[in-house]
């Protein structure tokens, strides 16, 4: 757990930390997005195909360089996660942010996102995308905030349910 100083010399303790995939980390990116998509929004089992081919093309592909995984952790326990994937030379997605409940509210998705575009800013991208659903209200004010802009909207029938997809952009 990090500590942070409040400006005054007195130091406050973070209520999580944000670090690396470590073992095991992967698999509950997988299985906590199928519980928790599932348990929310009523999404069915191909949801959870979707994000282990995710990790999966991110462990297999994974480029040091230009790709990153954070989880964030709190109390000992992995309670949200990130990724930055390359598309191409100039264009990075932002994927697989997840906050778990009992973590919401803390600024943890925030700051997920906020390692997400510094690591890809630093690292020369142009273009930041991710592709999320209308439905995530509160994934989609976090990326608002960050400077995101809403670029496309689809309606679609995945994952056992009508949803509209819509493409997020920031410009790095």
């Amino acid at each position: 757990m990090s500590s942070t100083n409040r400006g005054d010399g007195a130091r406050t303790r973070d209520p999580h930390s944000i670090r690396p995939p470590e073992p095991g980390d992967l698999g509950w990116v997988v299985q906590r997005h199928g519980a928790l998509y599932a348990e929310e929004y009523g999404w069915d089992a191909r949801f959870e195909g979707l994000v282990a081919g995710v990790v999966s093309s991110f462990v297999e592909r994974y480029d040091e360089e230009r790709e990153r995984a954070w989880i964030a952790e709190r109390d000992g326990e992995p309670v949200g996660s990130v990724f930055a994937v390359a598309k191409t030379k100039t264009v990075a997605k932002l994927r697989l942010l997840l906050v778990e409940p009992s973590a919401r509210g803390l600024g943890v998705g925030t700051r997920l996102v906020e390692e997400c575009v510094a690591f890809t800013r630093a690292t020369g991208y142009r273009t930041l995308e991710l592709w999320t659903q209308s439905v995530l209200v509160a994934a989609r004010r976090i990326y608002e905030r960050a400077g995101f802009e809403l670029v496309r909207e689809e309606p679609h029938v995945s994952f056992g349910a009508e949803l509209v997809g819509e493409t997020w952009r920031l410009r790095l």
